[in-house]
């Protein structure tokens, strides 16, 4: 039987949750700003930067609220609460926003396939983000991922927002010995996985991310909840399943996609990742983490391109559609929206050319 605080809280919570992207594919956009790790019981004051920067969409990349429960009543509640942070707020008045979940929104600290209360925190997720109740996102059993596109012809933005969670199999931990050692030094728990039936996307999801990586666009991003190219596997990372590593670049490489981009969250701090070495062309992967959280025991990246800074940031990718070739812009900026790093690149160097 439903209690009247049931019905009260269900009411504010479609309440808080009315947020749809608008018909966007007849819109060219030129600032796209991201970012993840935004705890919904602190103050939230890097939303005048983002503002400022007059973005003309936003993506959250995850940990969007600390669940961190079995109770699906929490998540609506926590939802709730970031509803209610007043440059939040205006940030869904302004500009259209997109997300994808990590593992605190999903449910549980680094929880992957196991979550008990997965398919009601997929709905509470996705009723919060105001995705349609055609969309495809709700009616697959295999995850929220998602493909959002801007823009048309010349001007054609994809963005694949990949589930890195609802498919996952067990993460590997070093031993007893060694990961006492490592939590000592608070460098982390997990190895690589060796195991060949290991899943981290799922079969369903990776079809998926071929034919649409296949459609046609001009800029595409990967938005990862989790760091794609960083090479440090103590804490989650794409590092840590190294067979669904290549298998994404294999599969860049085998239909010549052009003009891909990564940008990823989870880590608490901010950085710069690049390879030279594996799709054909530079692959960069700029980290915006986190919108509220700062972790200052940074992790070691050898791919790491920029200084890495554990504060207060999001992410902003500027494309000038002007410019011949077409630039691109990669930054991450602090709650004063000054530029923490920056990166120019171009889709010429997007290339296989």
């Amino acid at each position: 039987m439903l209690t009247l605080r049931k019905v009260l809280s269900s009411v504010l919570f479609i309440a808080f949750s009315q947020v749809v992207v608008a018909d966007a594919e007849d819109t060219t956009v030129s600032k796209i700003a991201f970012g993840s790790c935004a705890k919904e019981s602190k103050d939230q004051p890097i939303w005048t930067a983002v503002l400022a920067e007059e973005p003309d969409v936003f993506v959250f990349l995850g940990d969007n609220i600390y669940a961190d429960t079995y109770d699906p009543a929490v998540i609506e509640k926590k939802y709730q609460k970031l509803a209610e942070k007043p440059g939040f707020k205006m940030l869904r008045e302004r500009v259209d926003v997109i997300a994808t979940w990590d593992d605190h929104d999903y449910g549980q600290n680094d929880a992957g396939v196991e979550n008990p209360i997965k398919r009601e925190s997929k709905k509470a997720m996705l009723d919060f983000w105001g995705v349609a109740e055609d969309s495809p996102r709700r009616g697959r059993e295999g995850g929220i991922y998602g493909a959002y596109y801007f823009g048309d012809g010349e001007h054609r933005v994809q963005v694949l927002l990949l589930d890195l969670r609802w498919n996952r199999t067990k993460l590997k931990e070093v031993g007893t010995f060694r990961k006492f050692w490592r939590n000592f030094k608070n460098v982390g728990p997990y190895a690589p996985v060796e195991d060949e039936n290991a899943v981290f996307l799922g079969e369903a999801q990776w079809q998926w991310l071929e034919q649409e990586l296949q459609k046609p666009a001009k800029i595409r991003i990967v938005g990862s909840s989790l760091q794609l190219l960083a090479d440090f596997t103590g804490w989650e990372s794409w590092s840590n399943y190294p067979r669904e590593l290549q298998r994404l670049f294999d599969l860049v490489k085998k239909h010549e996609i052009e003009g891909l981009l990564v940008i990823s969250g989870d880590t608490h701090w901010t950085e710069l990742s690049r390879r030279d070495d594996v799709i054909g062309y530079p692959l960069y992967d700029l980290t915006s983490s986190g919108l509220t959280e700062e972790w200052h025991q940074i992790s070691p990246n050898k791919y790491r391109r920029s200084d890495a800074y554990a504060e207060a940031n999001f992410g902003l990718i500027t494309i000038d559609w002007e410019a011949q070739p077409v630039e691109i812009t990669m930054e991450a900026r602090d709650v004063r929206g000054k530029t923490m790093i920056s990166q120019q690149t171009t889709l010429d160097e997007l290339s296989f050319d």
